[in-house]
């Protein structure tokens, strides 16, 4: 079923109080009684929405859409305050408790919501029935470098992107390009956050996908989502997503999911999470398999990659029935 499936309204809708000035924004569709699931977005800064529901068939699975700290609906919008990843954890386990879920049958999550991803099955990981991963990215300093440092692989494949990413700012702060817009993106003045933010989301969007569509870039004039991603992600960054070096593939953290079964689906171009770090998982792991997506690169909606996820989530419907 490469088109994916088609879901009905969401049966249940609503915010959910986390920290202290946290609300989450979260919708269930499907199936009441269904497989309980849950869908980590991207970022970070990215949003959950009624697509993401396609890859679930709605007579079996209760799909869990949620909005991470200060990112989509949730509220207040770009907050950085109270926004770490072991926060973003804690968040998926107060909505599991709050929907009365005692575990879920799969976590799925692409990009950064596949960090997350691993960091909850790794923190929690007697609630994790399955694994669905895209794009897996574990913030190694490798990962951070290769994607917007100096010497980055993709700067090498859109010399022309990479060059109006880097010229964008001052030549004296070239040599570190995060600390430089996270500068920027935290700044008091409106002007300067906003330019920095069409900056930061257009290099991101120009390595989305193997083929570049250049009605990618519309989405820049969304400045609400614009200013989110960008600060959220930025945040992120320059903080080195609050994880130790190597954390995600440390063998002791390794150790407690391992039991866990697990795909993961890698497009072969991907220029935003390396393959090499979708290769390095699947050998850690032993309970995964690797699904190389031979024409694709990052973006989930990419032909072969959306389609494998479809695959995947059906076979992952019969695990532990």
């Amino acid at each position: 079923m490469a088109a994916g499936y088609v879901h009905s309204e969401p049966f249940d809708s609503g915010y959910l109080p986390v920290g202290s000035i946290h609300q989450l924004y979260y919708e269930q569709y499907g199936l009441k009684t269904g497989l309980p699931v849950v869908f980590l977005h991207g970022g970070p800064g990215g949003k959950a929405g009624f697509s993401n529901t396609k890859f679930f068939n709605p007579k079996v699975y209760r799909v869990v859409l949620f909005d991470q700290r200060g990112a989509g609906r949730s509220r207040p919008r770009a907050e950085t305050a109270e926004n770490t990843a072991q926060l973003l954890v804690s968040d998926i386990e107060t909505l599991r408790e709050h929907l009365a879920i005692s575990k879920w049958h799969m976590v799925f999550g692409g990009s950064w919501g596949a960090t997350l991803g691993l960091l909850y099955a790794q923190t929690h990981p007697e609630r994790v029935g399955s694994l669905v991963l895209r794009g897996v990215w574990t913030a190694r300093e490798q990962e951070l470098e290769g994607h917007r440092g100096n010497s980055s692989v993709p700067g090498r494949v859109y010399p022309d992107m990479r060059e109006r990413f880097v010229n964008f700012i001052p030549e004296g702060e070239r040599h570190d390009l995060i600390a430089a817009y996270y500068k920027r993106l935290t700044s008091d003045n409106p002007e300067v956050v906003s330019a920095a933010a069409r900056e930061w989301n257009r290099w991101d969007l120009s390595l989305g996908s193997l083929r570049l569509d250049p009605k990618v870039y519309d989405a820049l004039e969304d400045e609400e989502w614009c200013l989110a991603h960008a600060k959220l992600e930025a945040h992120y960054v320059f903080n080195h997503c609050f994880m130790e070096e190597g954390h995600l593939l440390d063998k002791k953290n390794i150790e407690k999911m391992k039991h866990i079964p697990g795909a993961i689906v890698q497009g072969r171009y991907d220029l935003v999470t390396p393959p090499q770090t979708a290769w390095d998982l699947h050998k850690a792991w032993p309970n995964s398999i690797l699904h190389w997506i031979p024409d694709a690169g990052h973006s989930v909606w990419e032909p072969g990659t959306f389609a494998k996820l479809v695959e995947v989530c059906d076979d992952f419907a019969n695990i532990h029935k």
